[in-house]
Order: C-alpha cells, then structure tokens, then sequence
C-alpha cells in the first residue's frame, strides 16, 4: 500500500536538519551509471563509534530507543520513503537522543552508499514479506540483499531478524544458509522465551496484542571471525 503524502512536505524535510540524509543517488539510477556515492560515517555523526544501521526502519521507534539505551553506538535508520523518514526524525527528536540519523535511501543502494566493512550490525525489523513467490526478489532477506548486507557488515558484524511472518522467516533462514551464513539465538517465539533486553517495535506491540508468535534469529558470517 502507497503511503499517503504529508502536507508540506518539503517544509517539513527542511526541518528535519542534519538528522536526515538525502544522498542523490535518490535521483539517479545507479544500475545504469554505476556511480557510488560513499558518506564518511565519522563525518556524518561526528564520532568514529561503532555503527548500527536498521533497515526499513518504519516511524523509528526502534531506532530511537536503540539509540537512547545505547549511546555508546551510532544508529543509522534507514527508509525509502519520504513521508515515514520524517516520522523516524520526529520520533528521535522527541526522544532528544543525538547519536541517531535518518536516511532515506533503498535497501538496493547501501554498499554504493556506506564504506565497506563500515557496519557492526544491521536490524531487519518486520519488513515486508512480499508474500508472493515472484516477488520473492524483494525480500530483504533475499540473497541478492544478503550479499548487499556481506560488503557493508565488519567482519565480526551480525545481522537480527525479527517477523511475525513464519513463511518470511523459513525463507530467511534458507536464504541466510545458502548464502554462507551461520544462524544462532534462533527463536520462535521470542516474547516467551528467555531472550532480554528486546526493544519494542510499533509493528511488534501490535502483533503482541493479538497473541501472534514473534520469530527472530541472529546471522553472521563464521569464515570472517
């Protein structure tokens, strides 16, 4: 489903200030021009700390409680669309956290985007499970992303997958396999098990309520540790 455009828009992207990053590959294809547009994460957030990048990140509650229980961590919170990276700034800003940045960006674009290697964990949190087979490409856990999320991740990086999605996850699982990745704290039903120090997404606290099971695992990469 479209997203329904804000009013005034761009008076609001003009507010966001330096908490959202437009990079212009927004307006060019890069499948066809090749070019990279690498950001310098030090330069971005002002600090060399470590960086944790949510992909997909919705109206940002994660990410900006992420943020405030951990700011000994840089948060890159990453949407495509306009109107919900103005959300995710909102929701930062309220949280009055500093270590924390919106971009607005396509999962496509990120090894053009960020520095190779730059990455200590990516959140994939509820992402959409294009539940049809021929759509299965779009999936953020397709192995044409998992290779994507190989070139940007440190080589002790990880990535945490949460979905109230069983078919999404068994794919997950499938793709993470054959794509050379191992797979560990594997739950099928995190909000009943041992598992501490979640956080909440809106996504999550909505399924909760309606008694639907929350599936997460953790992936990483054995032959780069």
């Amino acid at each position: 489903m479209r997203m329904r455009r804000k009013k005034n828009l761009e008076q609001k992207i003009a507010a966001c200030g330096e908490y959202l990053i437009q990079p212009r590959c927004e307006s060019l294809n890069f499948n066809e021009t090749g070019e990279n547009e690498q950001i310098s994460l030090i330069e971005l957030f002002g600090n060399d700390a470590p960086v944790i990048l949510e992909v997909g990140a919705g109206k940002g509650k994660f990410a900006a409680e992420l943020a405030y229980q951990h700011p000994e961590y840089n948060i890159l919170a990453v949407e495509k669309d306009s109107s919900v990276c103005v959300d995710a700034v909102e929701s930062i800003k309220e949280k009055g956290v500093k270590n924390a940045r919106v971009m607005k960006l396509r999962a496509e674009y990120l090894a053009r985007i960020l520095p190779l290697q730059s990455i200590s964990r990516i959140y994939l949190n509820f992402s959409c499970p294009f539940p049809k087979n021929t759509y299965a490409s779009h999936r953020l856990t397709a192995p044409r992303f998992l290779e994507i999320y190989r070139q940007i991740l440190k080589p002790d990086g990880e990535i945490h997958q949460k979905t109230d999605n069983m078919r999404l996850f068994e794919f997950s699982i499938e793709s993470f396999s054959q794509s050379g990745y191992s797979l560990k704290n594997v739950s099928l039903d995190l909000h009943n098990s041992a598992f501490e120090g979640n956080i909440m997404t809106e996504y999550e606290t909505k399924f909760v309520s309606m008694g639907l099971p929350i599936y997460r695992l953790e992936a990483y990469l054995p032959e780069k540790r």
